[in-house]
């Protein structure tokens, strides 16, 4: 058997770089189910030899700082809490005493200081002794009071959270998918701890607070209860929590473990706080954990089951990811049968193979999860070739964690941003394929090329079993889809991304050649710097593209999906040569880009700001003071009513 001090250094060895990750590099290399087995394992070494070593982590509080931000020492030590996955133990520890149950939430801690009524410093938690000043991003906090009726010295803490909801839309936006934050509470962290106070206004970062430290001069009857509610009473909202008792704690927490898939704030588990705040004092504290308070983390559901495959999911930087599908089984609730792998340094630790035995779960009771492999039969191969292009793979090794690459720079998906400028609202216009749900696409084979997107009709019944998909939001996408097929030379030639054609390029283009495309694509660079707008580098990378035989075919597999308009230029251009401004709200077109289309159809053309070269400026609100109006009457420029427009173009 082995030296159980042996294997104390053994856990420090690991838990330390995943606490080094996650705390101040706002990265993972392990779960938390890991985690907490792993740390589990040496508190109950710790205290059977009676012996904590150096650098363990059940000595650490909170992440080391490495920012350029200020540093200040709190006035009293930040501790962390204990935890348990009973119930029985949380009531054990509350007694007959009254308690507070509320949400663990799972951002980063900060202290408030009020003075005289304004709030004066903002402190994170950091390492419990030493946090980082946030004064000015606690400012930009979204539902923060920056100024509060009561005019003593205030102190108090909560968490800094940034919601699902705001996470998936900043998320979505960035477009390296390797480069989004895996989930909250590193956006959170990162957004809160910035130099420039500008990027932390732009997350929508909120505050919730949990304690109330100091509040001079205010009597709250002995009860934390009571801080909360005068807590709200001042403006800040605070962590949703609910009065129990020993009997009604069973209750409770049943109570929130419903709420947990549509609770919109990121939580990890709960807090069960003592109401009594002199009693909750006297329990006194031990070296990590003050003893009024106790965490309740989730125990997690197992669920045994079969490995079916490991699914390759290729992303556009060339990150092949593995992710591992098997036999339907019910967790929380739901249905679930696909959890990732995260890398290859997981699935080889966990040696999985195809026909694997394995228990699965919802970490936080929400994100699908591999507990363990059974079996390990360790067959499962590393594909030598990507899934999306079949081109050639390799193993990159980063910081202790081996991944799978692509290596084409043709794959694919790669190229997801052409296929989300083919998708664009001035291209195909295809409602209901955002980037995610293109990648997910492009990830599993579904498109290759722009024609595959008129046939996802194919993979129906994958679709709808997509996350976030299902039968409605397929049918969307569908119609959507069919409705592109109708459309108009200039959107083509501007959806196939040829280098420095835009919508604009695209029309003259198209007008230029009399709407044959044959002709454009067959067109000389002579021919084509006599257009408008094109000059010979344009007309060069116009050539180049149709220079190449893979884009052609590509281009001729599409066109075979379309029906494109026939247009026809008036023979009586009404509007030839002149230029129009548009402003304000439309009346008689859907809207401005309509109108655009219109004049350009006619001849004209639409700029966006007034000037010397302007002709008209179209605008409902003629006597407006606007700053287009004023130019215009500056300049002498007559100002029109749609009205008084269309009567000029007839």
């Amino acid at each position: 058997m082995k030296d159980p001090k042996v294997r104390m250094k053994e856990l420090i060895q690991i838990l330390e770089p995943a606490a080094r990750a996650y705390y101040q590099e706002n990265r993972e290399i392990m779960d938390n189910r890991e985690y907490d087995a792993y740390y589990d394992e040496l508190v109950k070494l710790e205290n059977e030899t009676k012996t904590v070593l150096a650098g363990s982590p059940t000595m650490k509080v909170g992440y080391e700082i490495v920012s350029e931000l200020p540093k200040e020492v709190h006035e009293s030590r930040m501790l962390s809490l204990d935890k348990t996955k009973e119930v029985t133990q949380l009531q054990t520890f509350l007694g007959d005493q009254i308690g507070i149950l509320s949400w663990k939430m799972d951002g980063l801690t900060v202290v408030l200081t009020y003075e005289n009524g304004e709030l004066q410093k903002a402190v994170t938690r950091g390492n419990g002794e030493v946090g980082e000043v946030i004064t000015n991003n606690a400012k930009v906090f979204v539902n923060l009071p920056l100024k509060i009726a009561f005019s003593g010295r205030l102190v108090i803490r909560g968490e800094a959270v940034i919601r699902y909801s705001d996470f998936k839309k900043l998320n979505e936006t960035i477009a390296d998918v390797d480069a989004r934050y895996k989930n909250p509470r590193n956006l959170c962290s990162g957004s809160v701890r910035q130099l420039n106070s500008e990027v932390t206004a732009k997350r929508n970062v909120q505050f919730f607070a949990f304690a109330l430290i100091v509040a001079e001069g205010e009597s709250f009857h002995n009860s934390c209860l009571e801080q909360f509610e005068w807590l709200e009473k001042q403006g800040f909202d605070v962590v949703e929590h609910v009065k129990v008792t020993k009997d009604s704690l069973p209750d409770a927490v049943e109570q929130f473990s419903q709420k947990i898939e549509e609770n919109d704030i990121p939580s990890d588990g709960l807090v069960l706080l003592m109401d009594d705040i002199a009693y909750g004092e006297s329990l006194g504290a031990t070296a990590k954990f003050p003893r009024n308070a106790m965490a309740f983390k989730w125990k997690d559901e197992l669920a045994e089951t079969t490995l079916r495959y490991i699914e390759w999911s290729a992303s556009r930087t060339g990150l092949i990811n593995p992710v591992a599908v098997f036999d339907p089984v019910e967790l929380e609730g739901t249905t679930v049968k696909r959890a990732s792998v995260h890398n290859l340094s997981i699935m080889e630790e966990l040696e999985l193979g195809e026909g694997d035995r394995i228990t699965v779960f919802k970490s936080n009771m929400i994100i699908p999860q591999i507990a363990e492999n059974l079996t390990r039969s360790g067959t499962v191969r590393i594909p030598d070739a990507c899934p999306v292009c079949g081109g050639e793979t390799e193993i990159r090794k980063n910081i202790d964690v081996k991944s799978l690459y692509c290596v084409n720079p043709n794959c694919q998906a790669k190229k997801i941003k052409a296929f989300e400028l083919f998708v664009s609202r001035d291209a195909m216009n295809i409602d209901g394929l955002s980037s995610a749900t293109m990648e997910k696409l492009i990830d599993r084979g579904f498109i290759k090329e722009y024609a595959d997107i008129f046939h996802l009709e194919t993979w129906k019944e994958s679709i709808i079993e997509m996350e976030g998909f299902g039968q409605k939001s397929y049918e969307n996408m569908i119609e959507s889809i069919e409705k592109a097929r109708k459309t108009t030379l200039p959107r083509v030639i501007y959806a196939l991304g040829i280098p420095g054609i835009g919508v604009a390029n695209a029309k003259m283009l198209s007008k230029a050649f009399g709407f044959d495309f044959e002709k454009m694509r067959a067109a000389s660079i002579e021919e084509l710097t006599e257009v408008d707008g094109i000059g010979t580098v344009l007309a060069k990378g116009w050539k180049d593209y149709f220079a190449n035989s893979k884009q052609n075919e590509v281009v001729d597999h599409l066109l075979a999906e379309l029906e494109i308009e026939i247009e026809h230029v008036d023979t009586e251009l009404s509007l030839d040569g002149k230029v129009f401004v548009i402003t304000g709200a439309v009346k008689q077109f859907a809207n401005r880009n309509e109108l655009k289309a219109y004049i350009e159809q006619r001849g004209g053309k639409v700029t966006s700001a007034v000037s010397t070269k302007t002709n008209y400026l179209i605008n409902n609100d003629v006597t407006s003071n606007s700053s287009k109006n004023k130019k215009a009457r500056e300049l002498n420029i007559p100002i029109l009513s749609e009205e008084e427009f269309l009567k000029i173009t007839k």
